[in-house]
C-alpha cells in the first residue's frame, strides 16, 4: 500500500499510533491535554470557519407513515435539493435504536479497568485495516491516504453478504474472548437486531427513490443497491483542542444510500448552498443520505452532498451508519452507469458506466482531505 502521510514527515508517527492497536480514545485517557501533530489541521481557521446560514436552512424531517404520494413528492423535492433528510415515522422501534447506542457505547468505553468485562486486549484483537474482514476496529479508514486524522474510532461489522457468525466459535472472524464480551454487554445481539431493522428501512427507502425515479418500486432492489450492508459505529472523544482537529473530514459518501442514527451530542453538519448547516439531533428519527453511486445512476436527478462532523463535542458522542454499496461483492461484474430509463435526447447520460470496486478504489485513492469532492466528478462525461 502506498503511503501518503498526514504531513511529509509524518509517517512514522501514523505507523506509530497504528501498531500501538489502540484508538483515539486511548489517547484521550492518556490525559493528553494537546492534540497529537497528525490530528491537526492544516488550515483550521479556514477549513472549520463558522459560516452564518439563514435560519430557515434546516435540514427537512418527513414522516414516512404520511400520505404515501405526498411522500413520493417530498422525498423527490429533498433528495434533489438537499441529498440529506430525516426520517419519523420509519417503523424501526425505538427500543431498538437506543439498545445500538447503548452497545456501541459500551464497546468503545470498555476500558479493563477494575471490574470491567473486557480489557484493551480484547479490543486490540479486533484491530486490523485487512479490507476483507467482517469485523475490525480502528481509527480512520484512511489513515495513510488522509492529509489529516479523524478524531474518531470506529467498529466495522459486515451484515451482508456473508455476515458475521452470530454464535461462537463458529467464526475466526470475532474471537472468543470478544464474543463473550459482546454477550455479557448485550452488545452483539443490539446490533444484530438493529441491522436487520434498518436493512428492512433501506429497502423501504429505496422503493420510494425508485418511485421517484418514475420507476416500478423494486427496481433499485432489482439492480442490487441494498444487496451489501455495513455498520459503521463510531466513536467520537471530546477533543482538547476542537479548534484545531476535525471529528469527520468532508466528503461525500461513495455507495448507494446511508442511514445514519445519532445521539443527542450533535456535531455533524452538510454543506448546503455553499454553506454549513447543523443537523440537530431529533429524538426518534433517522438521518437519511444520498450517496455517490445513486447520484450516478439517477444521471443527477439526486444529489450527493458532502458533509463533515466538527470535534467540538463536550461529551463522547456515538453515531451508528449503514452503507448500502455492491463493493463488498469483489466478483460482482455488474456495472452501473445512468439508467436507460431516465435518458433521451434532452437528458443524455452524464456519467460513464463502472464497477462499483473500480469506483471505490477511486474513492479511497483520493481520501478524506477537506476538499471538495472529486472521486464522482472524474468519472463525468
Amino acid at each position: 500500500m502506498s503511503v501518503t502521510p498526514a504531513y511529509d514527515d509524518c509517517t512514522a508517527e501514523l505507523r506509530e499510533l497504528d501498531a500501538t492497536l489502540a484508538s483515539v480514545r486511548a489517547i484521550v485517557a492518556s490525559g493528553a491535554t494537546h492534540v497529537p501533530r497528525i490530528f491537526r489541521l492544516r488550515n483550521p481557521e479556514q477549513q472549520l470557519r463558522a459560516q452564518e446560514h439563514p435560519p430557515s436552512a434546516t435540514v427537512p424531517v418527513i414522516n414516512l407513515g404520511g400520505n404515501h404520494v405526498a411522500v413520493v413528492d417530498v422525498v423527490a423535492r429533498i433528495a434533489s435539493e438537499w441529498g440529506f433528510f430525516q426520517v419519523t415515522g420509519h417503523g424501526v422501534p425505538e427500543e431498538a435504536m437506543a439498545a445500538a447506542v447503548a452497545a456501541v457505547r459500551a464497546f468503545h468505553e470498555a476500558d479493563g479497568g477494575k471490574g470491567s468485562d473486557c480489557c484493551d486486549s480484547d479490543k486490540a484483537l479486533l484491530y486490523s485495516r485487512e479490507p476483507g474482514k467482517a469485523v475490525k476496529y480502528h481509527c480512520n479508514f484512511d489513515l495513510y491516504q488522509s492529509p489529516v486524522a479523524n478524531w474518531r474510532d470506529t467498529l466495522y461489522l459486515r451484515m451482508a453478504p456473508d455476515p458475521p457468525a452470530s454464535d461462537p466459535p463458529a467464526s475466526d472472524e470475532l474471537p472468543v474472548s470478544f464474543l463473550l464480551y459482546w454477550s455479557m454487554m448485550i452488545c452483539r445481539d443490539a446490533l444484530f437486531e438493529y441491522a436487520k431493522q434498518v436493512k428492512n428501512l433501506g429497502d423501504r427507502l429505496f422503493e420510494l427513490l425508485s418511485e421517484v425515479l418514475g420507476l416500478k418500486p423494486s427496481y433499485l432492489t432489482d439492480i442490487e443497491c441494498n444487496q451489501g450492508q455495513i455498520i459503521l459505529s463510531h466513536y467520537y472523544p471530546p477533543c482538547p483542542q476542537p479548534e484545531l482537529a476535525i471529528g469527520t473530514s468532508r466528503r461525500s459518501d461513495s455507495g448507494f444510500l446511508t442511514i445514519l442514527l445519532q445521539d443527542e451530542v450533535g456535531g455533524l453538519q452538510i454543506l448546503h448552498e455553499d454553506q454549513w448547516v447543523d443537523i440537530t439531533p431529533t429524538p426518534g428519527a433517522f438521518i437519511i443520505n444520498i450517496a455517490d453511486l445513486l447520484q450516478l445512476i439517477s444521471n443527477d436527478k439526486f444529489s450527493s452532498v458532502e458533509h463533515r462532523v466538527v470535534a467540538k463535542n463536550a461529551k463522547p458522542r456515538v453515531s451508528i451508519a449503514c452503507f448500502f454499496s455492491t463493493h463488498f461483492h469483489p466478483a460482482s461484474t455488474r456495472t452501473y452507469g445512468p439508467i436507460n430509463e431516465l435518458l433521451s435526447e434532452k437528458n443524455p447520460p452524464l456519467y460513464r458506466e463502472t464497477l462499483v470496486r473500480d469506483y471505490i478504489a477511486d474513492y479511497y485513492s483520493v481520501g478524506s482531505d477537506g476538499r471538495e469532492k472529486t472521486a464522482l466528478s472524474g468519472f463525468r462525461l
